[in-house]
């Protein structure tokens, strides 16, 4: 009887040890579709640990590249890599191979929302409270910012407060408020040296993850904004004709065509076609909450 090698799953130690444990996982093969198969199945049905380790450190550097994401939030990147590991072995342990999705697909929900659960238990300035408005805002009103160019540390303009709340579907107070509050925690920049008592350590930026794509990255991205489209289209059935076609002038579209545009095609106002915009807008985004709850979100355990 042959021996076999037993998966050891690299420890994350701290900041210390950050360089190395990046180093360690990058040695993990990624894994064939049908490898991966193989091994779900066996999990599946005979709960072999083996199996999950190894679908668990092919999966390693897919958790540090999300990890990576946050790490504007202030929060060690060892602590948000480990809180991820936990997620990908929750997506691990629920992963269901016949469903015809790749395990990184699947498991890149259970990271990224184990990551932002830790972040808003551990970042103080949001304990105040997480409805569901608030979460949506926390992790997106960064980028959005950066899309309107709003780069100044104080409150919004007027205009880009209502342009945000508008695109997240929230009030225009939540928006003030939490821009607020995120101004007083502030962000880590990547360019402050990783050991501030050492002139030349290197700064943070200079060991992140590879910038080149990794294969299960790549392939999880792609199924991903394939599951993305074909639940886009199905919540546009949703939508009678008109508003069908004033969405997808208007958000779907290289070249938008103006409300001016759509008024004349329409015979109406500007300002139904841009109240048909945002009604159309609310309805696909409550539609694809539905769908993504019904399809792809975790269950609840």
């Amino acid at each position: 009887m042959s021996t076999t090698t037993k998966t050891t799953i690299p420890a994350l130690g701290g900041e210390q040890s950050l360089n190395r444990y990046l180093a360690e996982i990058k040695k993990f093969p990624v894994l064939k579709p049908e490898q991966e198969y193989m091994l779900a199945k066996r999990y599946q049905e005979h709960e072999d640990p083996e199996a999950a380790a190894q679908l668990v450190t092919s999966h390693l550097r897919l958790v540090a590249k999300i990890a990576m994401g946050y790490r504007g939030y202030g929060l060690p990147v060892s602590d948000l890599i480990s809180e991820g590991n936990v997620g990908l072995m929750q997506g691990v342990k629920k992963f269901e191979p016949d469903r015809g999705f790749r395990l990184a697909t699947y498991a890149m929900w259970w990271i990224k929302a184990s990551i932002q659960e830790y972040i808003l238990r551990t970042w103080s300035l949001v304990k105040m409270g997480t409805t569901a408005a608030q979460k949506k805002l926390f992790f997106n009103l960064r980028r959005m910012k950066k899309n309107l160019e709003a780069f100044e540390d104080t409150d919004l303009h007027p205009d880009d407060v209502a342009k945000i709340a508008t695109d997240l579907g929230v009030p225009e107070q939540e928006v003030v408020n939490m821009n607020r509050r995120m101004l007083m925690g502030g962000d880590a920049s990547l360019n402050v040296s990783m050991r501030s008592d050492e002139e030349g350590s290197g700064q943070w930026q200079d060991w992140l993850t590879d910038d080149r794509p990794l294969q299960d990255e790549t392939v999880a991205d792609a199924e991903e904004k394939q599951v993305r489209h074909d639940m886009l289209v199905e919540a546009m059935d949703v939508l009678n004709d008109r508003e069908k076609h004033i969405l997808a002038e208007r958000r779907l579209s290289e070249n938008p065509q103006t409300l001016e545009e759509l008024s004349q095609v329409y015979d109406v106002s500007r300002e139904r076609i841009r109240q048909i915009e945002v009604r159309a807008f609310e309805k696909v985004q409550k539609a694809m909450q539905r769908i993504v709850g019904e399809r792809l979100m975790p269950a609840s355990a």
